[in-house]
């Protein structure tokens, strides 16, 4: 007996994303985060992908502005403490950026990896903004860096995101983390509970490479919200503004992200953004 299947409906970017907003309320009512925030990993055999869903308390006329702009990406991944150097110029293809990442301490541009990442407003509408930002080299034997962003208008005057950070490795790569993991980092965890969250003792959390990477997505997004919630100040008193949210947002997670003192975190940005402005590597 024939048939004909109709096909199904494709549902709009803006209107998958809310549906995804509508999944997610009871995680992000209920957040360990003490933000309607959700930590989400992925890893396949030569890929790793975490992922930040959360709602921001400020409009999305203000986010859509804010983050359609190469220049104010740099000011949010500069924000990260491993960034030394981003700078906006214009790629073989497009809009690109051209970052320096390296050490959690003071560093020459020299000495630190550099990643030039194309980007890409993939999609902008009244509604919905998605931002992607595609690096084909990174250190250490990783590649095919992806960061995106997606962000919706919330009926409630809010809005919601989706954060993707991935990138995939070689073996290489594979032993270079390890090293890594097993020396530097060998103390670090990311977000996710290995076991029941009780009174009784400290709760344990994930390590390794899944760890790695859920740091960093962290770090990118409270990025994006301290760069946010600063654009609100007068534009000259911005970067301060900026640093010093972003860094209060790490430390309420000090297990996972606290590497440096505040004192020595704004000494080396404060540092860094003076170079920025001088020399173009």
């Amino acid at each position: 007996m024939g048939g004909v299947w109709a096909a199904q409906p494709v549902p709009e970017p803006a209107a998958a994303l809310r549906a995804e907003y509508l999944s997610r309320s009871e995680q992000l009512q209920h957040s360990p985060f003490r933000r309607p925030l959700v930590v989400q990993f992925a890893e396949s055999p030569n890929r790793l992908t975490g992922q930040i869903y959360a709602v921001v308390e400020y409009p999305f006329t203000q986010v859509s502005a804010g983050l359609d702009s190469p220049a104010h990406w740099c000011d949010v991944i500069s924000l990260h403490i491993n960034t030394k150097y981003c700078r906006p110029a214009a790629g073989p293809t497009g809009a690109m950026l051209r970052v320096h990442i390296g050490k959690k301490s003071p560093q020459d541009v020299e000495d630190a990896a550099r990643v030039d990442f194309a980007y890409r407003v993939a999609t902008k509408t009244p509604e919905y903004l998605e931002i992607v930002l595609n690096a084909r080299d990174g250190p250490l034997g990783t590649s095919d860096y992806r960061i995106v962003l997606e962000a919706v208008a919330l009926p409630d005057g809010t809005t919601f995101l989706h954060l993707t950070y991935s990138y995939a490795f070689n073996f290489a790569g594979r032993l270079a983390m390890q090293a890594y993991l097993g020396t530097l980092a060998r103390d670090k965890v990311g977000f996710t509970p290995t076991g029941p969250l009780t009174g009784d003792g400290p709760p344990r959390y994930i390590g390794g490479m899944r760890g790695l990477v859920e740091r960093n997505a962290m770090r990118y997004y409270l990025a994006i919200d301290a760069f946010l919630e600063a654009a609100g100040a007068q534009p000259v008193a911005q970067f301060e503004r900026r640093l010093n949210t972003w860094f209060a947002a790490t430390e309420q997670y000090p297990r996972q992200l606290h590497e440096i003192d505040r004192s020595e975190y704004l000494r080396m940005k404060r540092a860094e953004n003076q170079r920025q402005l001088g020399a173009n590597y």
